[in-house]
């Protein structure tokens, strides 16, 4: 499992459902039972690391106190023996702009690579795609203030100040003037902000819900590693910019971009570098890499295949009209290419897992086929290019889809 959202992130999504929504928990992901509302996404996961993970989490809401919360989770893995979890509380301090305050203590896993935009929209599924098949963690624990501030309905922010104790589960060393770090302390001050120009939203008596989204959407986020704050070791920089552009057409197809830039620059270490959200099992087989395919990952990348510095991703689908065939077989067809590209900067820094980095074209395309039965569907994907590979069966990449809408 991928280090789970911050429970501070929950607080805007909480504030913001409708008593509609909160009726309908498989929408929200939020199950209410009195004055705490239940996160579903804790209940059961799967990854390579942990097997299986069983958890509990969720937020008190308004009905036991209306500007200050409590939050967290535990879970456990059955293949690692662990206990993972987190605790914390949240202030409003304005309920005009939608101003929180955030405190967290928080000790899991992160997958390697990972870069998460602060403001993006919480999304909830009942079944989490890719999650199954990451293979690269780090363990962490963190403490964590956030301030979370609307400028507008339509322009979100947070600012984080974090600290955070790294510890390796892969064979993995940092080397930085002559001395080789397994374990270190990253101290952290993050800026985020979200942009939703043509995004509009309806004003409920229990908060603000997005029922358009005509985007484009804007998610910009910089971060600044400080040295010397409780013992932190190393000084960096890391950047992202990610537009989100969704078309919509009189004749129901649609087509959707998603462009990408991050860039890291100091003393990075491979954990808090950048994939391109790879998403093919390390199999010789082609049946045997038969898994669940994501959202926005790219499905003939290996796991562990490729880490960045600086990249650049641009993804497009293209949707086209529901076939219709009856009320309850409605198939949908979609199109999709996904490219990447990027640099690693002192790549001699970073030891024991052997990795590629993205100084050519990735390219891939190919085709989904969603709600066959029962929200499920294929996928089909085909690698080409500069790293198309020698055996043809390594570049192709046959799953399934899960499409659910309750």
């Amino acid at each position: 499992m991928v280090m789970s959202q911050e429970p501070a992130q929950v607080i805007r999504d909480t504030v913001n459902n409708t008593k509609e929504a909160k009726q309908s928990p498989f929408k929200t992901g939020f199950y209410p039972i009195w004055f705490f509302d239940v996160d579903l996404r804790y209940f059961i996961k799967y990854n390579n690391y942990e097997g299986i993970r069983l958890g509990f989490g969720g937020i008190t809401n308004e009905m036991l106190f209306e500007n200050f919360k409590i939050g967290g989770y535990i879970a456990r893995g059955f293949k690692d023996q662990e206990y993972k979890y987190s605790l914390g509380g949240n202030i409003r301090l304005n309920p005009e702009t939608n101003t929180w305050l955030n405190l967290y203590y928080t000790k899991d896993i992160s997958e390697i690579g990972t870069f998460k935009y602060l403001t993006d929209a919480r999304v909830y599924s009942v079944f989490e795609p890719r999650r199954i098949n990451i293979t690269q963690f780090y363990k962490y624990r963190s403490w964590r203030t956030s301030l979370q501030h609307e400028f507008s309905p339509k322009v979100m922010s947070e600012l984080v100040i974090s600290h955070q104790n790294v510890e390796q589960i892969e064979d993995y060393q940092f080397i930085l003037n002559d001395r080789i770090y397994e374990q270190y302390k990253l101290a952290e001050a993050t800026v985020a902000f979200r942009i939703s120009p043509k995004t509009k939203f309806l004003t409920t008596d229990d908060g603000r819900i997005e029922y358009f989204d005509g985007l484009p959407k804007i998610s910009a986020q910089v971060s600044q590693g400080i040295p010397g704050v409780a013992e932190s070791d190393f000084q960096y920089t890391k950047a992202g910019i990610k537009l989100d552009y969704y078309i919509k057409r009189m004749n129901l197809s649609s087509t959707n971009f998603v462009l990408e830039g991050n860039m890291a620059f100091g003393e990075v270490p491979l954990t808090h570098l950048f994939h391109a959200y790879p998403n093919s099992p390390t199999k010789d087989e082609i049946l045997q890499r038969f898994s669940v395919a994501g959202i926005r990952s790219f499905e003939t990348m290996y796991f562990g295949e490729f880490f960045s510095s600086e990249l650049v991703t641009l993804q497009v689908k293209h949707s086209l009209r529901r076939f219709y065939f009856s009320e309850k077989f409605k198939p949908e067809l979609v199109f999709i290419t996904r490219h990447a590209l990027g640099n690693m900067r002192d790549m001699e820094r970073h030891v024991g897992i052997p990795f590629s980095t993205l100084d050519q074209v990735y390219s891939e395309s190919g085709l989904e086929l969603n709600r066959i039965l029962f929200g499920f569907g294929l996928s089909f994907a085909y690698r080409y290019g500069f790293y198309h590979l020698e055996d043809f069966e390594d570049n192709i990449s046959f799953k399934f889809t899960f499409n659910l809408k309750l």
